[in-house]
């Protein structure tokens, strides 16, 4: 089981679990990032197999929206930043994308497991992990084929040894557990599922070393009984609520979750005889930021940025930037807080850009060890 830490303490923990280099390693150079998730890490697949994010998404930092479910940046965003890197282009927008320092197979809505839906019936996306992975297989090998080409191909696709020297990161899981708590299953009944869903999280892992990736970023998922979309499912007991107003059996089986992912991760690096997996518990980070926002310089932690209505700023259905018809009349969704560097939650579901930019500034000491098996 995680345990909750101090903040101070976020770094030297974070170090100390991914491994245990010598002080004389040298620095971890990256020349491309791939990309697996949700929509914690999606910077435009959703938006282009269904249409854009649309304003006010972006407004603090692209200017206009840019794929993300986001006010700006999100962490994958401060990690290619750090690393030297472009924002990465989603896998399934084919505009203006440049892929010659990776893609991004991340969309909003993913789960690790398919569902048995459509987007439109539960708001969950068709890119399971496994059609992630089936995407990165072809686009490893179709872009080494256009690359020989010559040309433009050149210059907007991966070297071959990229794909070899790349940083994998995944932030995929939280999905899983919502859709299964959506779907009118106790809390009880989704840890059941915990084991099937991290097996297929681990046989992904399996496939893309045997792809050639050897370098993994790997995230477990955060405190989902601290968002507002998961909150406002949750039946009424005031028993259930801890003392920051977070639903405490959601949030312990997202560490349930997490404790099996973490020991797949144990397996895996024993079994994978060249990989690098780093295990990034940004769970007690976030957890940590809405416990003490304030301390942490926000002033909002569970009520959202942008929305509307009830008791966290969201209701179902009247997300960040929809139109709605109240009294006869239309209501654009648009104008998010006044301060959103102020506010953890941008929209119920998603962080801002500021405490994302936190998540991050708590992990990236990691990313100089990434490199470095243990």
């Amino acid at each position: 089981m995680n345990q909750i830490i101090p903040s101070s303490l976020f770094a030297l923990t974070l170090l100390s679990s991914l491994s245990s280099p010598s002080l004389t390693h040298a620095q971890c150079h990256f020349p491309a990032i791939f990309n697996f998730g949700d929509s914690n890490s999606d910077t435009g697949g959703l938006s282009a197999a269904f249409g854009q994010a649309g304003p006010p998404h972006g407004s603090s930092f692209f200017g206009s929206p840019a794929g993300r479910y986001c006010d700006g940046r999100l962490v994958i965003d401060f990690i290619a930043e750090s690393l030297g890197l472009p924002y990465l282009s989603a896998f399934l927008d084919s505009v203006g994308s440049n892929f010659s320092h990776g893609a991004n197979f991340a969309t909003a809505g993913s789960p690790i497991r398919a569902l048995n839906t459509t987007l439109r019936q539960s708001g969950f996306s068709p890119f399971s992990l496994d059609v992630q992975f089936t995407q990165f297989y072809n686009f490893h090998n179709r872009s080494q084929t256009v690359r020989s080409h010559g040309g433009i191909y050149t210059t907007i696709l991966p070297e071959a040894d990229s794909f070899s020297q790349a940083l994998y990161t995944f932030d995929i899981g939280q999905n899983d557990l919502t859709a299964a708590y959506f779907a009118n299953k106790t809390v009880e009944q989704v840890e059941t599922e915990v084991p099937e869903i991290i097996s297929q999280f681990r046989n992904a892992i399996k496939n893309v070393y045997g792809q050639g990736g050897r370098y993994f970023w790997i995230h477990n998922t955060g405190p989902i009984g601290c968002l507002a979309y998961v909150i406002e499912w949750f039946p009424i007991k005031a028993s259930d609520f801890d003392s920051h107003g977070c639903v405490t059996p959601l949030n312990n089986l997202a560490q349930r979750f997490n404790y099996a992912l973490k020991q797949a991760v144990i397996e895996l690096r024993a079994s994978l005889s060249e990989a690098v997996i780093s295990y990034l518990d940004v769970y007690s980070i976030k957890h940590e930021l809405f416990l003490h926002a304030q301390g942490h310089g926000f002033k909002r932690s569970l009520v959202s940025c942008c929305g509307h209505g009830g008791k966290y700023n969201y209701k179902k259905g009247i997300g960040c930037g929809k139109k709605i018809i109240v009294k006869g009349k239309e209501i654009y969704i648009g104008k998010p807080c006044d301060e959103p560097d102020k506010a953890v939650v941008w929209d119920g579901v998603h962080f801002t850009q500021a405490a994302n930019k936190f998540i991050f500034d708590k992990i990236a000491p990691g990313l100089n060890m990434a490199c470095h098996r243990q």
